[in-house]
């Protein structure tokens, strides 16, 4: 956002002219001072400091040090979890001070882990990272589905192109969530068949052929794997139903999710609690079925 009590030449990103400079005392000695002014739109914010803002940061800098970071993206384990797991390293990393680990849970992200090492170099920061990678996933083995910007959708869709495999989603509690994160995906199309919204039972029962029953259970999702494998042609398909809230359903509680996948006609499901409100429910059934799909087809 920029101050309009600042001249325009002060804006570090508006046409590479140098901010100005100002004076303060310390100690008696001049120290020299930049205020750089950015927009408040978010990308051009971070194109104007990327391209120009940084730049000039480091050319005024006497300490060339290059500090970078990597996420690695997980799920299947909650952050206490991670923490656990990672004492050891976390312990062991404290003590030299570089590099350093973080953790943020991200929703439907997933819960990053993200290392941030210090170099002289962006070589020497990169083989840093590259090391500290390989450590932790020997680590955290297959909690790690991703770095940095790859979603789990994304990770999905490659496993399955890579495999040659087609797939398609049928979707009650999530109603739509999971298509809708695959089709976001460029070329999504190339395997990713479609999908069905079975929200109401009678849907379930008509179009997919679950038997008339229950719906919020680990036999219904089977079915509805099967079901829209069969009905769209796939060569995988995968169905998640359950109870959102703010109500029970079927006497089952608030979170009581069932999830399904059909590789081939080879049938795996469970159930489990998921914690928070309605759409945080929602949001971590769409990224734990997508994460069950992800193992049955990383082997």
């Amino acid at each position: 956002m920029s101050n309009p009590g600042l001249p325009p030449e002060s804006c570090a990103g508006c046409g590479g002219r140098t901010p100005p400079r100002t004076t303060d005392a310390v100690d008696d000695r001049a120290v020299e001072k930049v205020i750089y002014a950015v927009p408040g739109v978010p990308w051009e914010m971070r194109e104007m400091v990327a391209g120009t803002v940084l730049r000039d940061l480091a050319a005024r800098s006497a300490n060339a040090t290059v500090i970078r970071s990597r996420v690695l993206r997980t799920w299947g384990q909650s952050e206490s979890g991670l923490a656990e797991l990672l004492a050891d390293r976390i312990t062991a990393l404290d003590a030299v001070g570089n590099p350093t680990i973080a953790f943020l849970a991200s929703g439907i992200e997933g819960i990053k882990v993200r290392v941030t090492a210090k170099a002289d170099s962006d070589d020497g920061a990169l083989a840093m990272l590259d090391d500290e990678e390989s450590r932790l996933r020997r680590l955290l083995g297959e909690l790690v589905f991703g770095i940095d910007d790859e979603s789990m959708e994304h990770v999905v869709l490659a496993l399955l192109e890579r495999s040659g495999l087609t797939f398609a989603v049928a979707e009650s509690v999530t109603g739509g969530l999971i298509a809708s994160r695959l089709v976001a995906v460029p070329g999504a199309s190339r395997s990713f068949r479609g999908g069905v919204v079975s929200y109401a039972s009678q849907t379930k029962f008509d179009l997919l052929g679950v038997p008339p029953g229950p719906v919020v259970t680990a036999e219904c999702a089977e079915a509805m794997a099967s079901g829209v494998r069969r009905i769209m042609g796939a060569d995988v398909g995968a169905a998640v139903t359950g109870v959102a809230g703010p109500d029970e359903a079927e006497g089952r509680p608030v979170g009581t999710v069932c999830m399904a996948v059909d590789v081939g006609g080879d049938v795996s499901s469970f159930e489990l609690r998921l914690p928070g409100r309605r759409q945080q429910v929602r949001e971590f059934a769409c990224i734990t079925l997508l994460n069950f799909v992800r193992t049955k087809l990383d082997v």
